[in-house]
């Protein structure tokens, strides 16, 4: 008992000291969709390269290649598959990402990276998370969002959209782009598709 309580004392001094800076806070996510997705196992898909526009002609791609591989996986544990380079596939996803960090007072810096800019449709914005200070403190902080929307190949048309979002401080593990990304796809894809239009906090 002594040995537990010990042990327990430790980790919560770990905790106070950062000592579990790794983990990402929670995320708030909100997904939209007319109906529930669906498609046979092994529904082929293709990520578009949208066009970097803004800030986002600087992205590292180390950073687009975190994101776009945390989106791969969360997909093909739908039952997707990815389509080879130059295959014809039925879904389009659409990927995108933000960060920014915060200034004193709950400002967001004027400097951001984002790759393929607005992928909005059934929500256009709505319910997002817009405007709130989700860093908060004296610490500076990094907003995070990550947005990915599933469209008919065919007709353009979007399936099914979502936005996920945290903050994190900027000098911790978790703002990492391998560890924020995976965190970010996961809570997106969290009992896919989720309930339409609402917002949820993943811890």
């Amino acid at each position: 008992m002594t040995r537990q309580l010990s042990v327990a004392l430790l980790c919560a001094a770990a905790l106070s000291f950062g000592g579990c800076a790794t983990a990402v806070p929670p995320v708030e996510v909100t997904r939209f969709h007319n109906a529930v997705p669906s498609w046979a196992p092994g529904t082929r898909y293709a990520i578009a390269t949208a066009p970097l526009d803004g800030p986002a002609v600087g992205m590292p791609s180390i950073e687009w290649n975190s994101y776009r591989a945390a989106v791969d996986q969360q997909l093909q544990r739908q039952g997707l598959v990815a389509a080879g380079t130059g295959e014809r596939a039925p879904l389009l996803v659409r990927v995108s990402f933000d960060r920014a960090e915060q200034l004193p007072g709950g400002r967001r810096s004027p400097v951001s990276v984002g790759v393929g800019g607005s992928t909005g449709s059934f929500g256009s914005g709505v319910g997002l998370g817009i405007g709130i200070n989700l860093g908060g403190g004296p610490k500076r902080m990094a907003d995070l969002q990550l947005s990915v929307r599933i469209d008919d190949a065919a007709t353009g048309q979007a399936i099914w959209e979502g936005r996920a979002l945290t903050a994190v401080r900027v000098k911790a593990p978790a703002n990492q782009p391998s560890l924020a990304a995976a965190k970010l796809a996961e809570a997106l894809f969290k009992d896919f598709p989720g309930e339409s239009g609402r917002t949820i906090s993943v811890p």
